[in-house]
């Protein structure tokens, strides 16, 4: 089987490659017959890896140890569907399941754009064999996924990684994967039409779709990473900026710049350039983001280990890549003008211009920052530490103001707002926002990030709102139908524009839970049983410590009784579980008692099962379950912008008034169970209060034991084996008088490194990355304020210029806009 896998990736390549032949050669000599040949010698590449991934899951379902990547991520004792998502788990195996997507997506995006757009469909082919062709050249001569022992086969598989055989992780991979490589499409087609010369836009109305599809995927899959690193590790967090998390962001955010840049292509003819470059650097960044965590250019618990050779390989083709689709670019400049310019500051597009500045802004100083450790050791010798410490001083400001900006967008017109018309949309959001902002003051609110989350958020829903009523109800006077029917209508009406906007609601859910991290509590208790500690307005008592195992692994469980006010609401049991195969990586199994407004999270941090003690770490993590709410409904809203119109055909039909009945839907969101009359009776044990300075030391310094996490989130405590050193030595500085700045610079020198710090020095070579944000800042400032001065000066010189032409010209374009919005 393993030889018969092998010679089907290289009759993949093969194949690819005279794809990629008969595709171009087709084009350039107008021969149907080569293009047609070259199609199905693309199909055929699809089909030949469906054959490769069956040959490798047969090898993992049949415990076939003597292929090398079988044996080092499976095992007879794995579940099947574990077994199964061992597939991806590895290096090996997660390139060939690219290729394998990519081939289902390319064959789905070239059948449906077949014969709508046949002169760009060589051209599309040719470049995503080409992809396919490149991961597939990584398999044959340096990672075969196939390659088999040359002595005697081990009888036994090494197993999964324990912290991978988790039901999200099990998703989380190829919903990411389907992400990634749904953007090649877009980027496959605007090649094709800069190639060919046919840059009208009917090419982004091909890839429109094939966008959405990426952007939902990588939505999902992010989330789900979210949630597994929320349940599984342990830390009471979900996101900690790591490069690999990180790889997953950065296409996001050129994806969903080009989403919102896109609709003022189609309106307006402008940010075309734009909107080609934004195309091309969220395809690149999905290849850069596969470089990061397969090569081992970045350090993360999640990435794959260092390989330079695959560095240098997917060097070289990210190279030509930029070179091959920007020499495009520029060649093609003449035929990329803008049919208009921006009119007024005060319109939808340009609040779609500023959103898209931020989008590109974030995404830049994440894949500057990500990448520092890295220039630093190439440059300096030494490898420092960026951590979350770092990304969360930037990114807080910008976060709330994309969100500002969610709320701005929707209350602007096309072309240019009237005051009047201004005054009468931004009136009800602003006065929810200010109406918050008094309450949360009045209520002693003095988080001040988490106060303005609220009021933004406040601003945004009521802007959401304000729209759905209002269209709702011009389309109920119009159709007779009733207010819910008219919801659904506009929904068949304008589609993605509604559908955006239950984006945008998930959105606001996301950051509403965002802001509850500024009201999180914690504690680390170390308890016998009976013996009980107060956190927030839970109590938690620890009753007993128990061992229990099965044909996996070993597991030490810990049984606590919680208690809210007083008053008994439930038992958890937290977990640690120790593989028979991989005892040094034991997977922590948190539990958690949800509520709408807020989760008890305990984790058994550490034990000794001869005393029965336990010690716990205990978190109340306030609103987190809105940013699930939130994913979710960026999920929905991504799903309905793709429905057909079909789906909402009986909504959008005219009917007679009352002959449609309102449908109420009624949404349960989970609650916590019922508490019970009876009070906790234990010895009360209270956690070693911690100084504020104390706590905000702990997050700006690296644990020693590896796991590249600040001392306040280390997942291996209490038997770390460098924290315990690390607190005293942090409570001897602080006992000592020594200020921040003395403390951190003493764990320096006694680490003999910067590595030792979540974020760099601000001094010498370190001064770059402080500075980085700052210059990229006034680039972008300093490029907003030309392209205004430019616009303003045509402006001027088109009013001077004014005709009876013109304004046929003016009426001619905005025919053209009424039009598209029949789209």
């Amino acid at each position: 089987m393993a030889a018969l896998g092998t010679f089907v990736l290289l009759t993949s390549f093969v194949v690819c490659a005279y794809a990629i032949a008969a595709s171009v050669a087709g084009a350039r000599r107008r021969s149907t017959r080569l293009v047609e040949s070259g199609i199905g010698a693309f199909y055929f590449v699809t089909a030949l890896m469906t054959v490769a991934s069956g040959i490798l899951v047969h090898a993992f379902v049949t415990d076939n140890y003597a292929i090398k990547y079988v044996q080092r991520y499976s095992d007879a004792a794995q579940p099947l569907a574990y077994k199964i998502a061992s597939y991806w788990g590895g290096l090996d195996g997660s390139i060939m399941f690219w290729v394998f997507l990519l081939g289902c997506f390319g064959a789905a995006a070239v059948h449906v754009n077949r014969e709508r757009h046949r002169e760009l469909i060589p051209y599309v082919v040719a470049v995503i064999a080409a992809t396919e062709m490149f991961f597939i050249f990584l398999m044959v001569v340096h990672k075969n996924p196939f390659s088999t022992f040359l002595t005697q086969a081990p009888a036994q598989g090494a197993g999964l990684n324990p912290l991978l055989q988790n039901f999200y992780m099990a998703i989380h991979p190829p919903s990411l994967y389907i992400g990634f490589v749904a953007m090649t499409i877009p980027f496959a087609f605007g090649i094709a039409a800069l190639i060919t010369g046919h840059l009208d836009d009917s090419w982004l109305r091909a890839v429109r779709r094939w966008t959405m599809v990426g952007w939902m995927f990588l939505t999902f899959g992010l989330g789900l990473g979210m949630l597994w690193a929320y349940e599984e590790l342990g830390w009471g967090g979900y996101w900690g900026w790591d490069p690999v998390e990180n790889a997953g962001l950065l296409p996001w955010f050129t994806a969903t710049a080009f989403l919102h840049s896109v609709m003022v292509q189609e309106r307006r003819g402008m940010l075309r350039v734009w909107n080609v470059t934004l195309v091309i650097l969220t395809f690149f960044l999905t290849i850069f983001g596969t470089f990061m965590t397969r090569s081992g250019v970045v350090q993360s618990v999640h990435a794959f280990g260092e390989d330079p050779q695959l560095a240098m390989m997917f060097t070289v083709f990210m190279v030509f890549l930029l070179t091959f689709s920007f020499g495009l670019v520029i060649y093609r400049l003449p035929l990329l003008r803008s049919r208009n310019e921006l009119d007024s500051w005060a319109s939808r597009e340009a609040a779609f211009l500023a959103n898209n500045w931020i989008l590109l802004f974030s995404a830049f100083f994440v894949l500057f920052a990500t990448m520092y450790p890295t220039l630093s050791e190439a440059v300096r010798g030494e490898r420092l530490t960026v951590g979350p410490p770092f990304f969360n001083k930037w990114m807080l400001p910008v976060g709330l103001i994309l969100l500002l900006l969610t709320g701005i967008g929707p209350l602007l017109a096309w072309r240019k707002s009237t005051i009047s018309n201004m005054v009468h949309q931004f009136l009800w959001p602003v006065s929810a926002a200010a109406a918050t902002a008094v309450a949360l003051v009045a209520l002693g609110v003095r988080v001040w990030a988490s106060g303005i989350c609220f009021a933004l958020c406040a601003w945004v829903l009521v802007t959401i709102v304000q729209e759905f009523i209002r269209g709702a109800g011009v389309r109920k006077q119009t159709t007779g139908t009733d207010l819910f029917t008219a919801l659904v209508g506009l929904f068949g009406r304008s589609r993605r524009r509604y559908a955006g906007y239950v984006v945008h609601l998930g959105i606001v859910l996301m950051f509403f839970g965002f802001a509850g991290e500024g009201f999180k509590k914690e504690a680390d208790i170390n308890m016998t049983p009976g013996q009980q500690t107060t956190v927030g307005s839970f109590t938690v008592r620890h009753d007993a410590l128990r061992v229990t195992a099965d044909a996996q692994k070993q597991m030490i469980t810990g049984h606590v009784t919680v208690f809210d006010n007083g008053k008994e609401i439930g038992t958890m049991q937290p977990a640690k579980w120790y593989f028979e195969k991989r005892v040094e990586e034991p997977t922590t199994e948190v539990a958690i008692r949800r509520a709408v407004s807020q989760d008890l999270y305990v984790v058994l941090a550490g034990f000794e099962v001869a005393t029965q003690s336990a010690f716990y770490k205990i978190t109340v993590n306030p609103l987190v379950n809105w940013v699930w709410l939130g994913l979710g409904f960026m999920v929905v809203g991504s799903i309905i912008a793709m429905l057909p119109e079909s789906a909402f055909a009986v909504a959008m039909a005219k009917l007679p008034e009352g002959a449609v009945t309102t449908t109420l839907f009624v949404l349960a969101m989970f609650a916590p169970a019922g508490a019970h009359a009876q009070s906790a009776g234990g010895q009360n044990v209270s956690p070693v209060p911690k100084t504020v300075l104390y706590q905000s030391l702990e997050g700006e310094i690296m644990c020693t034991c590896g796991c590249r996490r600040p001392m306040n989130d280390c997942p291996m405590e209490p038997n770390c084996h460098g924290l315990d050193a690390q607190r005293v030595k942090l409570a001897k500085f602080l006992a000592d008088g020594m200020e921040r700045d003395a403390v951190l610079a003493a764990f320096v020198s006694d680490h003999g490194s910067e590595e030792i710090l979540a974020r760099p020095i601000d001094k010498g070579f370190n001064r770059l990355i402080w500075m980085f944000p700052y210059l990229l800042g006034g680039t972008t400032a300093v490029g907003m304020a030309l392209m205004a001065r430019r616009w303003s000066r045509r402006d001027a010189e088109s009013t001077a210029d004014a005709s009876p032409r013109a304004d046929d010209q003016a009426l001619s374009a905005r025919l053209d806009d009424e039009l598209r919005d029949l789209d």
